[in-house]
């Protein structure tokens, strides 16, 4: 039976439920698993959006605030609490000084290796629990 809302049936809406549900216990686990190395959520995922920027090995200030969908002077302080636990250094660029470079320290290499074979792991045990609701239109 057809649902008014944009042609969603009550499957899809299970379905989105389902989603939302698998996703927020994804984040769970990974809140979890960036506590126990004794680091936050958001320094974890700091760590992953330096060392997973694409074609490069670090990753300017704005661009992490992007990828954090953070304010730019949020992510400053972030990143000075990662620099104090030596898990990452800030480096002037080499064509414009003023553009900083976020790179990761050995300690945070390692650090975000343990954490990254633990979530691999763990999405691998999600495996067909995300599927895209389909709409009548589709």
């Amino acid at each position: 039976m057809k649902n008014p809302v944009r042609g969603l049936t009550k499957a899809a809406f299970e379905q989105l439920s389902e989603f939302r549900y698998q996703m927020r216990r994804f984040e769970r686990f990974s809140e979890k698993a960036a506590q126990s190395e004794g680091i936050t959520p958001l320094q974890y995922l700091l760590l992953l959006h330096i060392k997973g920027y694409p074609d490069r090995e670090w990753a300017t200030v704005g661009e992490l605030a992007e990828r954090l969908q953070a304010q730019h002077h949020g992510v400053v302080a972030l990143i000075t609490r990662c620099e104090a636990l030596n898990l990452v250094r800030r480096q002037p660029g080499e064509i414009d000084r003023r553009e900083v470079h976020i790179h990761l320290e050995p300690a945070g290499e390692a650090l975000l290796s343990r954490l990254a074979q633990i979530h691999r792991a763990e999405l691998k045990s999600l495996r067909g629990a995300f599927s895209v609701p389909q709409i009548d239109s589709d």
